[in-house]
């Protein structure tokens, strides 16, 4: 992308793009909770300058927008994209859920956290039919496993230790040693559950 703010001369598309200049200015200086007269101080630019900026009375330099977005502590490109750029970070329709089975089929995990964090954090959404049962291998040492039960009955083992949890409970457990779940209720369970591996769980 060029890093050359568009003028009143360029295309159709140009005032928008000074209107969303203008409009990411005053919304990163809110956010940092700077007057005009603050921003003015911190960045060399006028605060009438600002102001016009901000208002779309002005097309400012790229020494001015420099100036601007190094106060704001971002970057040219970024205050350039403007209201433009999309605050989604990644859409993941149904059929892209990578989905995990346990080995008797009667329990299924869909992996909705983010894959680039697996090694540091794991999102699972968790559906048991009954007598269902999810066994474990330990995880990396300081492995800490956070179930929720959204519905039905659920049996957790871990270690030598067993715990019952229903809907609206939540357990959290020692990971790093062989675990597993098993539906004990009458119908189907549905769960959510978070690994915490060591760098966000239990410190060594």
């Amino acid at each position: 992308m060029s890093s050359r703010p568009r003028t009143r001369s360029s295309d159709a598309s140009g005032p928008d793009t000074q209107a969303d200049l203008g409009k990411t200015i005053q919304r990163l200086r809110k956010a940092y909770n700077l007057s005009l007269g603050e921003l003015s101080e911190q960045s060399g630019v006028a605060k009438s300058i600002i102001s016009q900026i901000e208002r779309n009375e002005t097309n400012p330099t790229l020494s001015t927008v420099m100036r601007l977005s190094r106060a704001l502590d971002t970057t040219v490109d970024e205050v350039l994209r403007g209201e433009q750029q999309s605050l989604f970070i990644e859409h993941q329709t149904k059929s892209g859920i990578p989905m995990l089975e346990s080995q008797d089929g009667k329990c299924k995990l869909a992996i909705v956290g983010p894959l680039s964090l697996v090694d540091s954090f794991q999102w699972y959404d968790f559906h048991a039919q009954e007598k269902g049962v999810l066994e474990s291998s330990p995880h990396p040492q300081g492995t800490v496993e956070h179930l929720y039960v959204v519905t039905g009955k659920l049996e957790v083992t871990t270690g030598g230790e067993t715990k019952l949890a229903l809907a609206g409970e939540a357990l959290r457990y020692r990971a790093d040693v062989p675990h597993k779940i098993v539906n004990v209720g009458t119908s189907a369970a549905h769960a959510v559950m978070v690994l915490a591996l060591k760098q966000f769980g239990t410190q060594a």
